[in-house]
């Protein structure tokens, strides 16, 4: 059982430590991570900045410390090595939200209902080029005034309020409306990471020589358009849009479905 779970159950103590190391260091003043997901300092001295926020406060006009800069710099590189969009699936408390609203959406079967998505996955870039376009004319990180993964994390931390509402929201919305739909279509945040994703060094790696065409990973892939290798070739998967969430490799009766580190030499 803990095999078959055992990313799930290593996402969820990330994501939970987090959020508690947040909370202490508002609380209690133990400041090993303080600030939020936007802008952090680790162990007082290391800064770590969202780098998607900082480009839209440059294109808003602010003028930003080098510690911010630095921070987005570690960042980007960190992600860019591991894999853009595991910030999506490791990290991010709104996956936690939209994770309950897909496990309902296969119970019930509403995934066979809506064969055909009704939504392109690309309105996420559109949103991150909108965003940097408000943020220049006026003068403000446009995303970050009305970002639900700010709402629920400072609801985390300070109390959730209004909060409440946004988790209800996206929680209806993924369930009911659009599957994998705030975290695969709309936000802008992920559309992001998986840009600085498509150079990452640990990628999930198909082998068709054990593949038996079970479809199970594809069933459970928050991103299932990255599988497109599945039952045809031995190929790593190289879209950034792969979270690396790993539930694809945990389903996998046939062990066809590995992480591994990306081979340049092989054109992997």
């Amino acid at each position: 059982m803990i095999k078959k779970y055992r990313f799930l159950i290593a996402r969820r103590i990330t994501q939970i430590t987090i959020m508690v190391l947040y909370v202490i260091a508002n609380v209690y003043g133990i400041d090993i991570l303080m600030g939020n997901l936007s802008s952090s300092l680790l162990f007082k001295v290391i800064p770590l900045s969202d780098p998607y926020a900082v480009i839209q406060m440059l294109f808003a006009g602010a003028i930003i410390s080098f510690d911010i800069l630095l921070g987005a710099f570690i960042i980007s590189i960190f992600y860019a090595i591991i894999g853009g969009r595991a910030f999506c699936s490791w990290v991010c408390p709104v996956n936690m939200i939209t994770d309950a609203a897909n496990f309902l959406r296969r119970k019930f079967g509403f995934n066979q209902i809506q064969k055909k998505q009704p939504a392109s996955r690309n309105i996420r870039y559109w949103v991150i080029a909108i965003s940097f376009i408000i943020s220049f004319f006026m003068g403000i990180a446009a995303f970050e005034m009305i970002s639900p993964i700010s709402m629920i994390h400072r609801g985390i931390i300070f109390g959730l309020g209004f909060g409440w509402a946004t988790i209800l929201v996206l929680f209806l919305f993924d369930l009911f409306v659009l599957k994998n739909g705030w975290c695969g279509h709309i936000c802008p945040l992920g559309g992001f990471y998986s840009l600085i994703g498509r150079f990452s060094l640990i990628r999930v790696h198909h082998d068709s020589d054990k593949c038996t065409a079970c479809m199970k990973c594809k069933e459970v892939c928050p991103e299932s358009q990255v599988l497109h290798m599945v039952t045809k070739t031995s190929i790593p998967v190289l879209s950034g849009e792969c979270t690396n969430c790993g539930r694809c490799v945990e389903v996998c009766d046939d062990d066809a479905l590995n992480f591994s580190i990306k081979k340049f030499n092989k054109g992997e």
